[in-house]
């Protein structure tokens, strides 16, 4: 697989029921740690580099408006009373802190999320995006994150599925607007060479209704960034519904890549703004803190930069 792509679903607020019922997912599920290790930021948190670099009508509007999505956990997600969590959501908090100001996540399907910024509707995009080189014709991407995608199957891994070549002829589902579906086809003619039909790829609203559709039978596996899979194996039915595929010629999962907060290239000097804040959350260590709490640690970016996607 030659790249990781992650689609923005729509944030709905009835989202959290529809997450428990199909994946069993919770903030504080398997492994999760409690959020009071990740400490309590205040006025004194301001870091003065990235206030002094923030533009002026962020500052006086005190809020930096952020469009997100639910659920996708790890990144987005309500704990068990319905309250916003996620790695995306305690990270915006912590930039808010340190540039003085509140980062605000606000309700924003996929197909419309770049165009939410065009019409000054929200400021930024925190949705677990990955930073690809098609993206930042529009965008400017302040990264944090560095990870691939993975096959997540039933547990057992019934169809013993070892590889992507072994999807062929199967049914596979990936979550609409997602790129993982092109990626898929892209096999198609090395599945016919090794005499098998192209893998059948059904692409479905969100990524819970992927989870749910491998749950029944109705697909074989779901191919998704492996932050999620990795999150759904462990805490979904209590680490007892799926399994990660174990690729060895791909131990972190199929071609990492940088997911970062999208921001319009006009608003330069947001972007740098941001990213001082974060590579002062770096050296504080409340980006590794924020990471821990979800089990996230082998995701780590160790210098935070500018569009690194496409680079690596």
């Amino acid at each position: 697989m030659s790249t990781n792509y992650r689609a923005v679903k729509a944030r709905t607020v009835f989202a959290a029921a529809g997450l428990a019922l199909a994946s069993g997912l919770t903030a504080c599920g398997a492994g999760s740690t409690p959020a009071a290790e990740v400490k309590t930021l205040s006025a004194a948190d301001v870091d003065p580099a990235a206030a002094a670099a923030l533009p002026e009508r962020y500052k006086a509007a005190g809020v930096i408006k952020v469009a997100s999505d639910i659920p996708y956990p790890p990144m987005e997600m309500f704990d068990e009373n319905q309250q916003l969590t996620g790695l995306d959501f305690d990270l915006a908090q912590a930039l808010g802190a340190k540039l003085g100001v509140k980062l605000e996540l606000q309700t924003q399907a996929f197909d419309s999320i770049i165009p939410s910024l065009q019409s000054g509707k929200n400021d930024i995009i925190m949705s677990g995006m990955n930073d690809t080189p098609e993206r930042q014709a529009s965008l400017d991407f302040v990264d944090y994150f560095h990870a691939g995608f993975s096959i997540l199957v039933p547990e057992g891994n019934p169809k013993n599925i070892t590889t992507a070549l072994d999807l062929c002829d199967m049914d596979v589902a990936v979550q609409k607007a997602t790129v993982q579906a092109e990626i898929l086809h892209s096999y198609d003619q090395q599945c016919t060479d090794k005499g098998s039909s192209p893998i059948r790829v059904s692409e479905l609203p969100l990524e819970t209704d992927v989870q749910t559709a491998v749950r029944s039978g109705k697909a074989a596996a779901d191919v998704v960034d492996s932050a999620v899979a990795a999150y759904a194996a462990k805490t979904a039915g209590g680490g007892n519904i799926f399994d990660i595929v174990k690729d060895p010629a791909n131990p972190a999962g199929y071609h990492p890549v940088y997911t970062g907060i999208g921001v319009l290239k006009k608003d330069a000097e947001l972007s740098k703004a941001l990213l001082t804040a974060l590579q002062a959350l770096i050296a504080d260590g409340t980006y590794d803190t924020i990471l821990a709490k979800y089990d996230l640690s082998d995701y780590t970016v160790k210098d935070a930069g500018l569009n690194l996607g496409g680079k690596q």
